[in-house]
């Protein structure tokens, strides 16, 4: 591989010979391959006993593995079902260093195409509100889809300028990330294609970014909310000098140890490297706090991760007291109205004004006690055609680009009710009643993903059934005397 001069240059200056050498000769090596865990569905325990992979864990990521490059999980009908999410196992470092809680309200502002916002919104566990955005509103169509394969019934998916959501959402967010774009010099081995753009911009492009984006994040974060800034490049100016930037300029902010307290030598066992004030222009002790991956150093590619807390007392910034309860308090009818395909009125329902054919649905559900945080934390809203259950913590949408707002069940129409693809990825298997369960080597299973009728001796009921491998949904068909319909979505069908 041959590094640009001008990097090859500074990453001498900042390694010294022999580190550097390292740093070159790892860029020989193949990149390893990883998936993560989707804990919403299975534990990482139980999925290492029915993975058909070889597996290895990722020392730092306690839901992550890596696996043999003989196999193939992104054709396994585990991966259909989302089982798990294939990501490089740096890239998983920063959604698993965001201390989430049940019921906050997060943020993922540049979130396509969806790595860590699945990962967000597994930690979240069906309660309070996931809000994944990106700009580019092609990438946040393939950010909609992973979280749906998920089976993320609590989320809002926008396109949408930085600067727009910080005038909607001052001082709404308990939690945001903020995965910078960047100059990826991190991902130098894994997309040598990066160089062409590193040459091109440099790195003080992506840096005027990162400081247009981190203020508005910050105009976003309540007082006490956390705010985790990454970046996969090696550049101090992307990195410390970030960090610099924020704490001079916005005093509300402090930077905490990005490294979860007591476990600073299990991490450093793993090659983590802190930041470091000696490749700074003016050097800040701090940034110790912060955490530098190398690719010769783990088995992974390169990262810089920050940790950041707004102040108990802080109200600069744009935030007003109270404004995280004002962002909630629009009129319900605008709640969902920027729903994809929405057509019609936007009316919340429930009890007697739900029409019969989508309350008998929901009467015919099973609603377990590990499965009713989604259903507790959100409200029936119907949008033209189009019924979703979405989180009470939602807020107004209204004048967003929005691509989807909370669990979008299915259509009424025609006094009909038909539920989605999304809606079966976000059901487990035990709450509905009309199940189809076939074995992940069972034929039907890859002919179901190619959207083919299939044939079953499995004893369903006419109608609506939930299609399941190993007892996790893939998605719905229609049941006719054994004879099952495929409703699988065609744009998600297995090529």
């Amino acid at each position: 591989m041959r590094l640009p001069e001008a990097f090859s240059k500074r990453m001498l200056e900042m390694l010294g010979e022999d580190d550097f050498r390292a740093y070159e000769a790892c860029l020989e090596r193949s990149v390893s391959s990883a998936l993560r865990v989707n804990t919403r569905k299975i534990t990482p325990e139980r999925f290492a006993e029915i993975s058909p992979f070889t597996l290895r864990r990722v020392p730092w990521i306690s839901n992550g593995y890596y696996y043999a490059d003989t196999d193939a999980p992104s054709k396994h009908p585990y991966y259909y079902a989302g089982l798990y999410y294939l990501q490089e196992p740096s890239a998983m470092t920063p959604a698993s260093l965001l201390p989430i809680s049940e019921g906050d309200r997060v943020l993922d502002l540049c979130a396509a195409p969806g790595g860590k916002s699945t990962e967000l919104a597994a930690k979240l566990g069906d309660t309070g509100l996931l809000v994944a955005n990106d700009i580019s509103a092609t990438r946040a169509k393939a950010l909609l889809k992973n979280l749906e394969v998920f089976g993320a019934p609590n989320i809002l998916i926008t396109s949408e300028s930085s600067d727009k959501l910080a005038d909607r959402f001052p001082g709404f967010f308990d939690k945001i990330l903020v995965d910078a774009p960047c100059s990826g010099e991190g991902m130098f081995r894994k997309q040598p294609a990066i160089m062409r753009n590193w040459e091109q911009y440099g790195t003080e492009y992506y840096s005027k970014l990162q400081h247009e984006i981190l203020p508005q994040a910050i105009q976003m974060l309540r007082p006490g909310g956390m705010l985790l800034y990454s970046t996969c490049t090696f550049s101090a100016l992307e990195d410390e000098e970030a960090v610099e930037f924020v704490l001079a300029n916005y005093p509300e902010m402090e930077l905490l140890p990005v490294i979860p307290e007591g476990r600073e030598d299990e991490y450093a066992a793993c090659g983590f490297d802190t930041g470091h004030q000696e490749w700074m222009r003016a050097p800040l002790p701090e940034v110790t706090k912060c955490a530098r991956l190398f690719p010769h150093r783990l088995e992974g590619e390169g990262h810089f991760v920050a940790l950041f807390r707004k102040k108990d007392d802080a109200y600069g910034a744009g935030f007003v007291s109270g404004a995280a309860d004002g962002a909630c308090s629009g009129r319900k009818g605008n709640r969902s109205k920027a729903n994809s395909g929405n057509r019609g009125a936007v009316r919340t329902v429930s009890g007697p004004k739900t029409p019969p054919a989508v309350s008998d649905w929901l009467s015919s559900l099973a609603k377990t006690p590990e499965t009713s945080a989604k259903w507790d934390n959100s409200e029936l809203v119907i949008s033209g055609e189009r019924v979703c259950m979405v989180p009470r913590l939602m807020p107004d949408v209204s004048g967003l680009r929005v691509l989807r707002t909370g669990w979008y069940l299915g259509d009424y129409r025609k006094e009909r009710f038909e539920p989605s693809q999304a809606c079966a990825m976000g059901l487990a298997a035990s709450e509905y009643p009309n199940v189809c369960n076939l074995e992940a080597d069972d034929p039907n299973v890859i002919r179901y993903l190619k959207c083919e009728t299939i044939e079953t001796d499995t004893a369903v009921a006419d109608g609506f059934v939930l299609v399941c491998v190993n007892g996790f949904p893939l998605g719905f068909a229609k049941a006719k005397d054994g004879v099952l319909k495929n409703r699988y979505l065609s744009g998600w069908r297995m090529l």
